[in-house]
């Protein structure tokens, strides 16, 4: 699989139905004569493509030229270079709010946005969110309305509803592909930590990442963000966020935030597999299983267990755990969800409550000084809402690291997302432990680190 920036395949010539003046509220029938057949998309067209909009980043990149120089000057020859990056966006509010793909910005030192019609404008970003590749831009058209497209974050798509692609594949210009959903809930695919998409045929190719993926009333239903190739090319596989996902980063961006942050479950889970099933007496491998639950947490306050297998939120199918972790994400903190689980032999429904994580322990962070091998690391207390904004299980514990300056830390190898797990056999809870054990000055030290799934020990001096 390749991830690309975005376009869609396209199903040209199938099933023109009727979408244009009143054939648009009977865009669900099969068209049935000629003049049905002869129905375009270009009303939608003509509505939405003014809103679609190209975006061009660039970033500056240094390079080695060959290691052989290394062995003469201690470090190789750089060379700088200026990367270029293509693709789409939706203006979403006629003052210039743009929504496009993180991926499209990554790392941007200068961002501009091409209209519709032809002109260039500087672009700034309000809040980029990487986990949900999802990122909003401004543009500043100086008290001109400009066109926009509508997000239906409330819709329900439905497998072989119709479609539209918009973008600018390979640069060439504003492109229109028509094509089906092909699937939907998505959450296998790999490409973001809230995996739910759309899948289309809609011919969607590289330049098209952060274009919308336009229903039959002209609503933005998604945003497209990747295809499923091996030439990198259009196979007739691709996806896009459901516009629920785009919704809820555009309204933090509105709302001045720098981060999005989304309610969480209170437990962690792993998708039911076939042996799980079996042992549970489930005829299919369809849930997400509870194997620790926060304490106070939202999972504790609606009684959930470790072994309670959860089926759906809300009527909405859960069948893995990517699924539940983007249905409770997306929804509204306040409300609550209804949770069918099934505990034994029986099925059952809870009500949980929506709410965003807690900063419990309080971040407290320290940057290490002294003479061991953490000094020059930036550190923080890991919390259910630290752990969601640094991207790791929301139910560790622990000290994380944020960042690396100058000092031993940076050159034993230490990384940016270790977590501190021990030090000499003293179990690191908070970075005040941390710091009143560096404090001690032992004559070695053994440090035990989270790195991602694997634990890593390591000892120095002594």
């Amino acid at each position: 699989m390749r991830r690309q920036m975005l376009c869609g395949a396209s199903l040209a010539g199938l099933l023109l139905t009727a979408m244009a003046g009143s054939a648009l509220a009977q865009a669900t029938a099969v068209p049935s004569s000629r003049p049905q057949m002869a129905l375009s998309f270009a009303p939608l067209v003509r509505a939405d493509a003014p809103a679609v909009v190209n975006v061009y980043s660039k970033r500056m990149v240094r390079t080695q030229l060959d290691p052989f120089w290394s062995l003469f000057t201690g470090g190789g020859l750089a060379r700088s270079r200026i990367e270029q990056s293509l693709g789409s966006g939706s203006i979403v509010r006629a003052d210039g709010v743009i929504l496009t793909n993180h991926h499209n910005i990554e790392g941007a030192q200068e961002i501009r946005v091409v209209t519709a019609d032809r002109r260039e404008w500087p672009a700034k970003v309000l809040l980029d969110d990487p986990r949900a590749d999802l990122a909003v831009l401004k543009i500043d058209p100086k008290g001109e309305a400009l066109p926009t497209i509508p997000i239906d974050a409330k819709g329900h798509p439905q497998v072989g509803d119709l479609v539209l692609a918009i973008g600018d594949p390979f640069g060439v210009g504003q492109t229109v592909t028509n094509g089906i959903v092909s699937a939907l809930a998505r959450s296998d695919v790999g490409i973001n930590d809230y995996a739910f998409f759309i899948q289309t045929d809609a011919a969607i190719n590289p330049g098209n990442s952060g274009g919308p993926l336009v229903d039959m009333k002209g609503d933005l239903i998604g945003v497209n963000t990747a295809i499923l190739s091996s030439s990198g090319a259009s196979a007739g596989v691709g996806f896009a966020i459901p516009a629920a996902m785009a919704q809820q980063v555009l309204d933090a961006a509105l709302a001045g935030e720098t981060q999005v942050v989304r309610p969480w479950l209170g437990a962690r889970t792993q998708s039911l597999t076939a042996e799980m099933a079996q042992s549970f007496g489930m005829a299919a491998a369809t849930g997400a299983v509870v194997s620790e639950v926060w304490p106070g947490g939202p999972a504790a306050e609606a009684g959930l267990q470790a072994g309670d297998v959860i089926l759906s939120v809300d009527g909405a199918s859960v069948d893995d755990a990517g699924a539940l972790n983007y249905l409770i994400a997306t929804r509204t903190p306040g409300d609550h969800a209804s949770l069918k689980i099934r505990r034994g032999a029986a099925t059952r429904f809870v009500s949980l409550p929506i709410a965003r994580p807690r900063a419990v322990p309080p971040r407290d962070a320290r940057t290490l000084k002294g003479e061991n091998p953490l000094a020059g690391a930036t550190v923080i207390n890991l919390s259910p809402l630290t752990a969601q904004e640094e991207g790791v299980d929301p139910l560790a514990h622990g000290v994380i690291v944020t960042a690396l300056g100058d000092g031993f830390a940076q050159r034993i190898g230490l990384r940016v997302g270790d977590i501190i797990r021990a030090v000499n056999g003293t179990p690191v809870e908070t970075t005040a432990t941390l710091a009143a054990i560096l404090a001690g000055r032992p004559q070695g030290w053994a440090l035990t680190i989270q790195r991602g799934d694997q634990m890593i020990t390591a000892r120095f001096g002594g």
